[in-house]
């Protein structure tokens, strides 16, 4: 993903094969794993958008002994993808499925050296709607934009102009709440790192919420092709918003 200033290589790991049945949740049980698994994360550890901080993360991420491994203090100063990212495996391995996709394929999720739209973390960090056409791909999850329908535990890219693409400028958050003028999440914020932030409402050009509700189908990332060149292409193309729309099934309510 290109972030706030620098821009960032992606880094990523590949797919998940079949799946032992999930333990089963309903869609607001989902969103309470996923905000649970947020407040195990720690607040500060300050904000880096750079190739530094991509090796960092790449560096101190893995799985072993039916478990996602993540050393925060090596990892050090971060980036909203990997912040966002870190929250979702923790949630994966609250619902059990570290215990019972493949290893191999758990091995690959935590494998974080490949560029922005290859395996799994190379989507999710990747320039536009990263997260969304994962979700959309594996059906695992719902895209949509309405403020009305959001619910704390969502996930969400917001951009700060209209660009989408090479030249845009955008955060990728944990929706937490929001007023009739402004919007709190968490996410890796700018010079504090891991915490919330409320920000208005006029300063989002565009945004895009995605639910995680159906765990089950993560044993759909073996089928994922090597490269997404839709978000590979972020990084040298512009797009259209009726691009992402259309890309990432977005629908009108979740």
């Amino acid at each position: 993903m290109k972030f706030f200033f620098p821009i960032i290589l992606a880094i990523i790991f590949p797919s998940c094969a079949q799946v032992t049945t999930p333990p089963k949740t309903t869609l607001k049980d989902h969103n309470s794993i996923i905000l649970a698994a947020l407040k195990s994360m720690p607040s500060g550890y300050g904000y880096e958008a750079s190739p530094a901080a991509v090796h960092r993360l790449a560096a101190h991420v893995s799985y072993k002994n039916q478990r996602f491994h993540q050393d925060l203090k090596k990892i050090g100063p971060s980036f909203c993808s990997a912040a966002t990212y870190l929250v979702f495996l923790r949630s994966i391995e609250r619902l059990g499925l570290s215990k019972t996709l493949p290893e191999k394929n758990l091995t690959q999720l935590a494998k974080l050296d490949v560029n922005d739209g290859e395996e799994i973390f190379g989507r999710w960090n990747a320039n536009g709607p990263g997260t969304a056409k994962l979700f959309a791909d594996l059906n695992c999850g719902t895209n949509f934009t309405s403020y009305a329908h959001a619910r704390p535990g969502d996930f969400l890219k917001m951009w700060w102009t209209p660009a989408i693409g090479v030249k845009e400028r955008g955060h990728l958050v944990i929706y937490l709440s929001q007023t009739p003028s402004t919007i709190t999440y968490w996410s890796s914020n700018q010079d504090h790192g891991y915490g919330t932030k409320t920000t208005a409402k006029s300063k989002i050009k565009q945004r895009l919420f995605s639910r995680f509700h159906s765990p089950e189908n993560l044993h759909k990332l073996s089928q994922l092709p090597p490269k997404d060149p839709f978000l590979a292409d972020m990084l040298h193309k512009e797009f259209s918003w009726q691009q992402v729309i259309t890309s990432c099934k977005v629908r009108p309510t979740p």
